[in-house]
């Protein structure tokens, strides 16, 4: 092995095939999505970011990365204000007791790392190996802003274009009214 090979290290290499917050938006402009970036400093968490958001139309979003007692994953996208009951919401999803996933496992799956949990983590989970529960006021929401896998940006999409990027990574899932805590709808 060379010494600047990763292996050499004990590191894994890169996937070539996992996308980056350039190649997303690359990915998504060539879909015809017209995403809107705003780069901005780091951002961990939603109270951080209101004067960044303020600045931005559309709705701002929440994700969650979860695992099951059973080892299923699931990802969480809601309103930045939506309280979210994870020990009721078992119940309405069809899971099992839900805690947080491992960094590991968020890596892996959706090539994010905490901080910038994003629904457009997707696009990296080819395996379809995590669920996707949507709050029906995202679903709704004339807009929706995400990070692009970085917390160092925030990527609009229009309802149509959010719909049409799920369709396009084969995302499977529910929409939950969290409100009345019910399954509403289906994705895929």
């Amino acid at each position: 092995m060379a010494p600047d090979d990763p292996a050499a290290s004990g590191a894994s290499a890169p996937d070539p095939a996992r996308h980056t917050p350039q190649t997303l938006i690359e990915a998504m402009h060539e879909l015809g999505l017209a995403p809107v970036t705003h780069w901005h400093a780091p951002v961990f968490r939603v109270e951080e970011g209101h004067a960044i958001k303020a600045a931005m139309a559309g709705v701002h979003t929440k994700n969650l990365f979860l695992k099951d007692r059973k080892g299923r994953l699931w990802l969480v996208s809601a309103a930045q204000d939506t309280a979210i009951d994870l020990k009721r919401l078992p119940g309405v999803i069809g899971s099992e007791r839900l805690s947080f996933g491992p960094e590991a496992l968020m890596i892996e799956t959706l090539g994010v790392r905490p901080g910038a949990v994003t629904a457009l983590g997707l696009i990296n989970d080819v395996h379809r190996r995590v669920t996707f529960v949507l709050d029906a006021r995202l679903h709704e929401a004339g807009i929706v802003n995400f990070h692009p896998l970085t917390n160092e940006a925030t990527t609009g999409l229009s309802r149509e274009a959010f719909a049409r990027f799920l369709d396009h990574v084969g995302a499977r899932g529910v929409v939950v009214d969290f409100e009345r805590l019910e399954v509403v709808g289906r994705l895929n």
